[in-house]
């Protein structure tokens, strides 16, 4: 791991946030290679998926379909594991209370003075895509936390694009991830095709409403592209871990904590925080130690950053909004965690992010890059469209229909209040 010591003297966040993200920059003519994928799979589909699939996931032969077959997907659980199983179902069990709880309240119904009634109205989308990573190893966990909460919603079709294997197949894990959590089909798509394949279709592909789900940059600027065209959850980048620590912290389950993170790969930056300068010469002590006996853990950028004061250590981590935050110091509590700017804060003595990636019950899409600041993790909701319903009797219209025309005429749009004051005058019209 590539490990940055500095210090910060508590006035201005900014700059060494800076400096920390600059750490992990997003590879060259990225937009521009993604948009000649989505381009051609707009313009060619199917034909361009069959080329796609060979130059971009590695299939060495192109199958008959790039859906899954329904009886494979339904049986998939019959190959993995029992107690791999037991273990998806556990962690599908937690996310789907969590997704449910998410839904547990009644409808906005407002009665306004004028007379009118403003509802708004929530229901879900009909068809949803989620993106499974894929590539060096399968995400099972990705699969759960994508899919249940779309069925969570209510979505009636649900679709899921994985990366193949080189003969074209999808693992029996990914596939059992899938039956479990409820996916309808399941599509041997990879990177930026897989996302355009979900959100514009093909002859033997329907598009979706919204796609969601993590992936690597390619998918994220696939995301981005597409936008407007299908809702999508966010823009995920590389996976984030931040800790504040002091001389109280366990340093070593912290510095496995990062270490786990770091498997996420070499652009995923980690942060340990604290006014301690011992707690942060022994992380880069054992980092250093233990991170060559461990082949999974990338060379992640880790920044050890010395501040004043725990409360310089909070506002920092606010200031870098990180996708994931975890507390351990003296006197974290579950109310200074509530009021961090992070896309999920960890804390208490098991605190760990590996838990929240796999089965905690909270999602492990979040927001990443500092998108913290203003949104959050991947939920039910983001399944969910949203109506307004305004119910307008004469008597409200009358009521309103005097502003309107002020606001109408000050706009220039004076036909706008003409229409508000005809709705107004039909008792004497």
């Amino acid at each position: 791991m590539r490990v940055a010591r500095v210090d910060w003297d508590g006035v201005d966040p900014a700059e060494i946030v800076d400096d920390i993200r600059a750490a992990a920059p997003p590879p060259p003519g990225l937009a521009k290679r993604v948009g000649e994928i989505i381009a051609a799979v707009r313009d060619r589909g199917d034909t361009a998926l069959n080329e796609l699939i060979v130059h971009l996931d590695g299939v060495v032969e192109r199958p008959e379909s790039h859906r899954i077959p329904g009886e494979r997907l339904a049986g998939a659980r019959e190959h993995v594991h029992p107690e791999l199983i037991a273990a998806l179902e556990l962690a599908a069990s937690n996310i789907r209370a969590v997704a449910d709880a998410e839904l547990d309240r009644a409808a906005v119904e407002v009665d306004l003075p004028q007379g009118q009634r403003v509802e708004i109205e929530e229901r879900p989308v009909a068809a949803a895509g989620v993106y499974a990573p894929g590539g060096r190893a399968s995400y099972p966990s990705s699969v759960l936390m994508g899919c249940v909460p779309a069925r969570a919603a209510g979505v009636v079709r649900l679709a899921v694009a994985t990366p193949p294997e080189p003969d074209g197949s999808v693992g029996a894990v990914t596939l059992a991830a899938a039956a479990i959590a409820g996916a309808d089909e399941v599509y041997a798509l990879g990177g930026a095709h897989g996302v355009a394949a979900l959100a514009l279709g093909t002859d033997t592909i329907d598009p979706v409403d919204v796609v969601a789900g993590p992936g690597n940059a390619w998918v994220t600027e696939a995301k981005r592209q597409l936008f407007g065209e299908v809702g999508v959850d966010g823009l995920a980048g590389p996976s984030e871990l931040a800790v504040i620590l002091d001389d109280s912290a366990d340093a070593v389950a912290v510095t496995l904590n990062l270490l786990a993170q770091a498997e996420h790969g070499s652009d995923s930056p980690l942060v340990a925080i604290s006014p301690d300068a011992g707690s942060l010469d022994g992380i880069a002590e054992r980092v250093r130690e233990a991170a060559p006996e461990r082949p999974s853990v990338a060379d992640a950028p880790l920044a050890l950053v010395g501040v004043p004061s725990p409360e310089a250590a909070l506002e920092l981590a606010d200031a870098l909004a990180p996708e994931h935050l975890e507390l351990h110091f003296e006197g974290a509590d579950a109310n200074t965690a509530r009021t961090r700017v992070a896309g999920c804060v960890f804390v208490g003595t098991g605190a760990a992010t590996a838990f929240g990636d796999y089965a905690a019950g909270s999602n492990h899409v979040l927001p990443t890059g500092g998108a913290a600041r203003f949104s959050g993790p991947l939920s039910a909701r983001t399944f969910m469209r949203r109506t307004s319903v305004v119910a307008l009797g004469e008597a409200a219209a009358s009521a309103l229909a005097p502003a309107v025309d002020e606001i109408a005429k000050a706009e220039g749009l004076p036909v706008h209040g003409e229409s508000a004051r005809a709705r107004a005058n039909r008792k004497t019209g």
